[in-house]
């Protein structure tokens, strides 16, 4: 669940230069990336997008890494928390340095997801393909859904 910031409708328009860098402050310092605000300060994206699922015998965790390389990265889980670490690396080599527009990314991330109880820790399965890392999480067989038969006497 993401907390919302709402503005006072009133105050809106009292904004001052001060206003305005306390509110570039206060994005800078959040914990999560909002693509579509464009560039941030540094001018780089925080971490990887993830997509979470539920199905009715998994949870599924996707992240889109092209250009990572699945000896870069690191996946673990402690306790009720899945991280996902690794590096982009920069392969190009930059003889002129001279972009109009550049809107790749490289460097290290990191994504941590908390976990439902109900996650059995001990099977979790990750696989890369085509750019995109998908962490398979089994539910505990205690509560997984299941099918009862009705007998009719």
């Amino acid at each position: 669940m993401n907390l919302v910031r709402r503005r006072n409708p009133a105050m809106a328009n009292r904004d001052t230069g001060l206003d305005q860098l306390q509110r570039n402050i206060n994005r800078l310092f959040d914990l999560d990336w909002d693509p579509d605000r464009g560039l941030e300060l540094f001018g780089g994206v925080g971490a990887p997008a993830i997509d979470l699922a539920e199905e009715d015998d998994n949870f599924i965790v996707t992240c889109d890494l092209p250009g990572v390389n699945k000896d870069d990265l690191d996946i673990s889980v402690s306790g009720n928390a899945l991280s996902i670490k690794g590096e982009k690396k920069d392969e190009r080599e930059d003889k002129d340095g001279r972009y109009y527009r550049r809107e790749t990314w490289s460097g290290s991330f990191q994504r941590t997801v908390t976990l439902p109880e109900t996650v059995d820790p001990n099977k979790i399965d990750a696989e890369m393909k085509n750019g995109v890392l998908t962490v398979t999480l089994p539910k505990k067989e205690e509560v997984k859904p299941r099918q009862i038969s009705v007998k009719v006497k």
